[in-house]
């Protein structure tokens, strides 16, 4: 199964659903801002595309800039600060049964399906 995790007010992963759109019908969509992630959630991801927490983090955002860049906080702990503003989460994500990407760029699905 696949799942895009999308955010509908961004740009990009609007590109990232779009993208999708042309290469398969069969996958759900996450829309993780109306509804949360959860830290498995995130875990899933990490453990799926290789990446730590600080690589799903939108370092531009007003949030990490004035409050986290810099600090040194384990990876339980950022994930916790994922599940509770899931607007620093870097989007589109698309996870498969095996594998999962940040679709940055789109093409960057290509790699899971």
């Amino acid at each position: 199964m696949i799942k895009i995790y999308h955010n509908p007010r961004c740009k990009k992963s609007c590109a990232g659903l779009a993208y999708l759109q042309t290469k398969t019908s069969d996958f759900t969509i996450v829309k993780y801002m109306d509804h949360g992630i959860t830290p498995d959630e995130i875990r899933e991801i990490m453990v799926k595309s290789g990446l730590r927490p600080l690589d799903l983090i939108r370092t531009q955002e007003e949030l990490y800039k004035k409050d986290l860049k810099n600090k040194n906080l384990s990876d339980d702990q950022w994930i916790e600060i994922l599940s509770k503003n899931p607007r620093l989460l870097k989007r589109p994500i698309v996870v498969t049964d095996n594998r999962a990407v940040i679709a940055q760029p789109v093409t960057e699905i290509d790699k899971i399906l």
